[in-house]
C-alpha cells in the first residue's frame, strides 16, 4: 500500500506556490520589467565591483540561477531597451562584461521597491520574518548533488 497524503503534507508543495503569490505580487508593482529581467538586473548590480569592474554574462547567469541561453536573451532584451550595455572582456573577447545604464538603474529601482512592498505584503513585516527569511536561504543555498 502507497503512503499517499496528498501534495498539502509537501512543503515542497507549499513553498511552490507560495513563491507564486510572492511572484504575482512582485510583479504588480514592477512597471515595464518581467521578474527574469529584473533578476538579471539585480544579478548586474549585485556583482559589479566597487573598482569599477563589470560582471561577466555568465557571472550572472550563474548568480542569477539561469540558463546561459535564457540569460542571453534577456540581456539582449534589456541592452535594446538601453537599461544595460554589453562588451567584450578586454582579457577575453568571447566573455561580455555587464553594466547598468543610467535607465537601468532607475528602473532597477523600481523593481527593489515593488520587492520590498511584495515582501511585507506577503510575509509581513514582524519578528517571524527574519527566522523565515534565514531557513529560506538555507533552503535555498543547497546544491542537489553533482552541481555547484
Amino acid at each position: 500500500m502507497i503512503d499517499y497524503r496528498g501534495p498539502h503534507a509537501s512543503p515542497g508543495y507549499w513553498l511552490h506556490h507560495a513563491a507564486l503569490v510572492w511572484r504575482q505580487a512582485c510583479e504588480a508593482g514592477l512597471g515595464e520589467a518581467t521578474y527574469p529581467q529584473f533578476n538579471v538586473l539585480s544579478a548586474v548590480s549585485l556583482l559589479a565591483g566597487t573598482d569599477g569592474t563589470a560582471p561577466t554574462q555568465q557571472q550572472v547567469a550563474d548568480f542569477a540561477r539561469m540558463d546561459r541561453m535564457m540569460t542571453s536573451k534577456l540581456v539582449r532584451t534589456l541592452e535594446e531597451r538601453g537599461l544595460l550595455t554589453r562588451a567584450a572582456d578586454p582579457e577575453d573577447a568571447r566573455r561580455q562584461r555587464l553594466a547598468l545604464t543610467a535607465e537601468g538603474k532607475e528602473v532597477l529601482r523600481t523593481c527593489i521597491a515593488a520587492a520590498r512592498r511584495a515582501d511585507e505584503e506577503v510575509f509581513g513585516t514582524g519578528p517571524d520574518v527574519e527566522p523565515l527569511r534565514e531557513r529560506l536561504r538555507a533552503v535555498a543555498e543547497r546544491r542537489p548533488p553533482g552541481q555547484s
